[in-house]
């Protein structure tokens, strides 16, 4: 017998944890290393939102440690609102007005810099 039940993701904050930080109602895109285990975002960019959906605000949010294998696995990153993952990590808030094509990686003292590669 097989059981194909979806296994439910145990996320590292609770929904009555969540708070309203910022006026967006705005998705992204976050990895499980945030919204699971926990990690600070280590790596942000912001892509084109797609084109014909006027919710995606193109953020991607990375804990900076994952990798390709980690990256092709689609039940390891999820959509979520902007103000979710801002709960998770609020240092990501000062740096979401950035324009596409931007990306920030947290430095060895803990600060977002741009990352100009």
């Amino acid at each position: 017998m097989f059981n194909f039940r979806k296994k439910e993701k145990k996320f590292y904050l609770d929904a009555s944890q969540i708070k309203q930080l910022i006026d967006s109602y705005e998705g992204c895109i976050a990895t499980d290393r945030i919204t699971v285990d926990g990690c600070k975002v280590g790596y942000m960019y912001r892509e084109e939102p797609y084109e014909y959906n006027e919710a995606d605000s193109g953020w991607r949010f990375l804990s900076g440690d994952e990798d390709d294998r980690y990256m092709n696995n689609s039940k390891k990153h999820g959509v979520y609102l902007i103000n979710t993952i801002c709960n998770y990590d609020p240092d990501i808030m000062p740096f979401l007005d950035a324009e596409p094509g931007t990306a920030y990686i947290r430095d060895e003292k803990g600060n977002f810099v741009l990352d100009e590669e």
